[in-house]
């Protein structure tokens, strides 16, 4: 990618090294595991750019051998890692997989969680064509809320579009504490990702339609429910696309690709039903793996 062209979608926030199973074994009896990376922004980016499209993730890395691991994987998926920053400090975290039984993370204080709007003082969020984000990193630290302050208010003085995924993360916040930020940031997003059991866990909504009345500042709500599909709410109205039935292997990383293959569409102009479509074939394939990415297929 040219150094001074800026890529249609910027992705901002933590990923961390991953470690899971070869297939679907428990980590309490699993022999033989794999290094990987994971992290909901960049698995949006590595997905937009299997896609053929062009992708920046944007984030801090510790100064060690996993923070490089990371950055070196991130950029050999063709994503633009240009602004992505070492921090001598702080370490790189790490999480594991056990599939089919939740998510180990190790990442208090990790470099990611020390990122602030000095981070992206210097990234053009406002050339790019959709900036995306997610609720995990409000909830890393008081800097992180703060970068994602600075990422509204720049985007919002911009053509730019910006792109949340509520991502709700009982491990980092109570949902008690959550709701209230988590609502705030997505009515001033221009385009939000929010699965409907968790505005059901922060926000009490039963139907997809609760969630539109909770959230009705965005101008595109996409409202995904699980193995049923996933509803886009706009000013044309709403538009219901049923997901592809799925053998699940693992769902971690299942709604980051759904994401990316909606933005993937909206991208290149496709219609509302051809970008949910979109997100439910990334999905498809992510369901059916122990890993956050797959190849590209259409």
């Amino acid at each position: 990618m040219d150094a001074d062209t800026v890529p249609a979608l910027i992705a901002i926030g933590e990923t961390m090294a991953m470690i899971a199973p070869f297939d679907t074994e428990s980590l309490l009896t699993a022999q033989d595991v794999r290094l990987s990376i994971g992290g909901a922004e960049s698995n949006v980016a590595i997905h937009v750019a299997a896609l053929g499209g062009s992708a920046s993730w944007v984030s801090v890395l510790g100064n060690d051998v996993l923070g490089r691991r990371v950055h070196r994987e991130i950029s050999d998926h063709g994503v633009d890692t240009r602004w992505v920053t070492f921090d001598g400090v702080a370490r790189t975290g790490v999480y594991f997989k056990d599939p089919g039984r939740g998510v180990l993370y190790y990442r208090a204080r990790s470099a990611a969680s020390r990122m602030s709007p000095a981070t992206i003082a210097h990234v053009p969020l406002e050339q790019a064509r959709i900036v995306h984000v997610s609720g995990i990193t409000p909830a890393l630290s008081a800097d992180c809320a703060a970068l994602i302050e600075s990422v509204i208010a720049r985007v919002a003085a911009s053509p730019a579009l910006l792109s949340f995924d509520v991502n709700h993360r009982q491990g980092l916040w109570t949902a008690e504490g959550a709701a209230p930020v988590l609502r705030d940031i997505a009515n001033r997003s221009d385009l939000v990702f929010v699965g409907r059991d968790e505005a059901e866990t922060l926000w009490g909504c039963r139907t997809a339609d609760d969630v539109r009345e909770i959230l009705p500042g965005p101008g595109r709500l996409i409202v995904k429910d699980g193995d049923v599909g996933a509803t886009e709410f706009s000013a044309e109205g709403s538009v219901f696309v049923a997901a592809i039935p799925t053998t699940v292997v693992e769902p971690v990383g299942a709604g980051d690709a759904f994401a990316a293959g909606y933005l993937d569409g909206l991208l290149h102009g496709r219609t509302p039903r051809e970008c949910l479509q979109g997100g439910h074939e990334r999905a498809h394939l992510v369901l059916q793996s122990t890993s956050d990415g797959a190849p590209a297929a259409r």
